[in-house]
């Protein structure tokens, strides 16, 4: 754009750059003009030529710069100047919304035959030449396809994952059968533990005394050798592992032929205790036997299961719940620990799938303040797994028992690694509350509660939990992928709760070496089992 005044000031010419279109020309006569009004003319036109500028330079990119007129560009730039253009574009929008409605409304017809691909519906839509709403129709019918396939195989690899999480590892089962063999040939492997000298250690309270119920040789392993490596104090350690009959040559075979000296292991088949009788649990026998009971927990999960009403991570909590060990007498042994072991005061219960990594003598020398149960509360997290759990979430609080004496809000706490004090528990009532919820349950066909042992434990221990510090114990490495690695680093014990165990192939590949450091991969059973370092 180019501003011309004459020498006379007799005229005013505003032409472009290439001085081929004159914009605007103004003659004027000098008598009828004053030099205000001509300097307050051209003070406006200043004003107005950069937003001419840009309009122009706009119409040029598209493509208006073939315009060879002023009318031409009045043409292309007025209704800009005047705020106006053509709605056309958002007229097609809005009818694509209407139609859109239109067939969110309507169903889709029986037997419709779908494209595979988008691309084949589009070539169909050409060959064809659907309407808009019949693209529509169809594309509405393909996503909805996809929905149900994508959701029917999220089913699929849960089911597929709890089957992973509930069997047996092939190298698992070769190293129990191949120790219990080598119980049988070789008297070394059947030697008495620990030795007769040491006996009285077993009810020596000045010892650290740890239980561990399992049927899991390779877990026992790791979880002896984490705490006497991690301990600062190892001859002070007295390990009770309690197994059931079919492991137990197994196990006092490993323990046998792979001493953890200076700490002290004795190792004990259920069958061994005098105390564990019909009479004592027959709670635990009704649920062990009850044929309703073990096809809940073996049978087909899929019968009867409305999934359409059902989400994955509802549908995955069901599956946890139906862990064929929550019907297992091992892991129902806890709630005797005083009647199995009379002579101890305090001991310190872990569960087979932790790892520890701090010495944990100082769990002695907290004061539970007249509890019985040292526990992490499991309500004061953030993640929805693991850490903020209160009541609601395990109990079934439109059941009227549970109303009655249950809160909503109150705290859970965690199992895995626990401190009872056994004399303080002697004098309650615990085991009589445990037994009695647990027939109550029975009753009501399983509608109180559905997830193991936790659930009687929690209305059992009311009253007689002590918290303590969460990084004592640290839980969730078998249900989040997303697990604070440093957090896991500095916890005192780590525990993979949920399916994915780090023994088992669907466990987390990051988290594994946390417990495959304390396996011993020299060692000739686990080389010939073939359980190689994952």
């Amino acid at each position: 754009m180019q501003l011309h005044v004459s020498p006379s000031m007799r005229s005013l010419t505003i032409s472009s750059n290439n001085g081929f279109i004159d914009l605007m020309k103004i003659k004027v006569a000098a008598r009828h003009i004053s030099y205000r009004t001509l300097f307050h003319t051209i003070l406006i036109l200043a004003f107005l030529l950069p937003f001419v500028f840009i309009l122009t330079a706009i119409v040029t990119l598209e493509g208006v710069n073939k315009c060879s007129s002023f009318d031409c560009l009045g043409r292309r730039l007025g209704p800009r100047l005047l705020g106006r253009v053509d709605d056309s574009g958002q007229r097609l929008v809005k009818d694509f919304y209407k139609i859109l409605n239109q067939v969110n409304a309507e169903e889709i017809p029986d037997g419709i035959k779908l494209p595979d691909s988008f691309n084949q519906l589009v070539s169909k839509m050409k060959n064809n030449q659907y309407d808009a709403k019949t693209f529509a129709l169809m594309l509405r019918a393909m996503m909805e396809k996809l929905e149900r396939e994508i959701r029917e195989s999220k089913f699929s690899e849960l089911m597929n994952k709890h089957f992973a999480a509930s069997s047996i590892p092939k190298g698992l089962y070769c190293l129990s059968l191949r120790l219990t063999d080598e119980y049988s040939s070789n008297a070394h492997a059947r030697r008495q533990l620990p030795s007769p000298e040491l006996l009285p250690v077993l009810s020596n309270n000045s010892y650290h005394h740890f239980v561990l119920s399992t049927d899991n040789i390779l877990a026992a392993s790791v979880v002896v050798n984490s705490a006497v490596q991690s301990s600062l104090r190892p001859e002070k350690i007295v390990f009770h592992i309690i197994t059931d009959k079919k492991t137990y040559a197994g196990m006092h075979a490993w323990f046998a032929l792979n001493p953890v000296s200076p700490a002290i292991v004795e190792v004990k088949g259920v069958h061994q205790f005098d105390w564990l009788t019909r009479e004592n649990v027959p709670v635990l026998e009704a649920v062990e036997n009850h044929h309703g009971i073990r096809n809940y927990y073996h049978g087909n999960h899929l019968a009867g299961a409305n999934l359409s009403n059902t989400t994955p991570r509802t549908f995955a909590s069901k599956l946890q719940a139906r862990s064929p060990k929550y019907i297992s007498l091992l892991n129902h042994l806890r709630i005797y620990l005083p009647e199995l072991f009379p002579n101890l005061d305090k001991v310190v219960f872990l569960d087979d799938d932790i790892v520890i990594q701090r010495d944990l003598s100082l769990l002695w020398e907290i004061d539970l303040w007249g509890k019985v149960n040292g526990a992490v509360e499991t309500c004061k997290g953030e993640d929805e797994w693991v850490m903020s759990k209160h009541f609601r979430n395990y109990f079934n609080f439109s059941h009227p028992l549970v109303a009655k004496h249950l809160d909503p809000d109150e705290c859970a706490w965690a199992y895995g690694m626990n401190i009872f004090d056994l004399r303080t528990w002697r004098k309650t009532n615990i085991r009589e509350t445990y037994h009695y919820w647990l027939k109550e349950n029975l009753k009501s066909n399983l509608t109180m509660w559905k997830l193991g042992t936790l659930p009687p434990a929690l209305i059992a221990f009311k009253g007689h939990i002590h918290p303590i510090d969460p990084s004592w114990h640290m839980l969730g490495l078998g249900y989040q992928s997303k697990t604070n690695i440093e957090k896991a680093k500095r916890a005192a014990v780590i525990h993979y709760n949920g399916q994915s165990k780090p023994w088992l192939q669907i466990g987390f590949e990051h988290l594994r070496p946390f417990w495959t450091k304390y396996v011993n991969y020299s060692n000739d059973f686990v080389r010939n089992c073939h359980i190689l370092e994952l």
